[in-house]
């Protein structure tokens, strides 16, 4: 099996070649807000913009990133899609832009990556937060101009490709914090859908999951089966902190304890996790540098402390106005202190 088949690759469930006439999972929205949404990417589909797709893990990002490369005009070509987190980051680049023979340990054919083998359509890349600095400014490039350098190769390979990226964190606040490219940011945002999780749009719940339910049957060969109303119910009042995904899962294994042509409520197993109370103003920023935090530990390079306490100091002096007695007392700190690590980052100049 090569590389761009393993099981690191993300086909959704309504992948092409589906059973003519069989609905994706975005068809059987019935959610005024999802509609709306599905509204804005059939317009947005239609450029070749790159797109950035927000919202929490498993909101259907896949179904939502397919669904643009089948209405736009690259429908014809290859989607792929894969999940930069399923890498650690000193393979990713390997995966992403392909290696030369020779070039690395291991590395005895040349091999292409992900971006190359999607020349002329669409690759999704989810959880895109995790590419390294040096990864995000390859990436760049290969949007400009179009075509990319496998490692230990000196000649480009042509690789236009349509890229939709999904992140389930604020891409803006890691902007400001050093971990996220900026200009990458910006080329990536050219168009932007955000999703909602599931708890926010109740009108799907049953119809995926009467789609979910219709899939799993269909693969395993079982006959007819439909969910029962207190099953229905009990779906309904779930809050999914996992989103479509977890939903996906629950009746999955509700169709594999389903003895009968109707699943009961009692074969509904859903997760012991608390749902996800509405974030009070600030708290779901704090949630989000966490996030950027825990991205900068894993590959932030040295000095690590120095930058982020730098990039906080500077962004309260602005903040305040450049005014130094506020930012201080913003940040609890001196104005001794605070005038020291101004001048040590190079914002204000020793002598004034």
């Amino acid at each position: 099996m090569s590389r761009l088949e393993d099981d690191r690759a993300m086909p959704p469930l309504d992948v092409p070649g589906k059973v003519p006439g069989q609905r994706g999972a975005l068809d059987v929205f019935e959610d005024p807000g999802s509609l709306a949404l599905l509204e804005h990417l059939k317009r947005v589909a239609l450029s070749e913009a790159n797109l950035l797709i927000l919202g929490e893990n498993g909101c259907g990002q896949a179904f939502i990133a397919q669904r643009i490369h089948v209405e736009g005009p690259r429908r014809d070509r290859a989607f792929l899609a894969v999940n930069c987190g399923a890498f650690v980051p000193a393979d990713l680049e390997r995966e992403l832009f392909g290696c030369e023979r020779g070039a690395l340990p291991g590395a005895f054919t040349t091999s292409a990556g992900w971006l190359e083998a999607a020349h002329g359509g669409t690759l999704f890349l989810d959880e895109v937060e995790r590419l390294t600095l040096p990864l995000q400014l390859k990436l760049l490039r290969l949007l400009r101009d179009r075509q990319l350098h496998r490692i230990g190769g000196r000649r480009p390979v042509p690789a236009d490709v349509r890229l939709v990226a999904a992140s389930a964190v604020d891409l803006e606040l890691a902007v400001r914090a050093g971990a996220f490219r900026e200009d990458l940011f910006d080329a990536l945002r050219a168009a932007h859908l955000e999703v909602p999780p599931l708890r926010q749009r109740r009108g799907d719940i049953v119809p995926l999951a009467r789609h979910f339910l219709l899939e799993y049957r269909r693969r395993m060969g079982y006959p007819l089966i439909r969910l029962s109303p207190q099953a229905e119910a009990k779906l309904l009042a779930h809050d999914w902190p996992g989103n479509v995904r977890e939903l996906e899962n629950v009746i999955h294994h509700a169709l594999l304890l389903c003895r009968g042509g109707v699943i009961a409520s009692d074969q509904i197993l859903l997760t012991s996790l608390p749902p996800r109370p509405a974030a009070p103003p600030g708290e779901a920023s704090w949630r989000d540098l966490e996030a950027v935090l825990e991205q900068l530990c894993r590959h932030g390079g040295q000095d690590l402390f120095k930058r982020v306490e730098q990039t906080l100091v500077r962004a309260a002096y602005q903040h305040c106005g450049e005014h130094q007695i506020r930012a201080a007392r913003l940040l609890g700190i001196s104005r001794n202190v605070l005038r020291a690590r101004l001048i040590e980052s190079g914002q204000i100049d020793a002598r004034k």
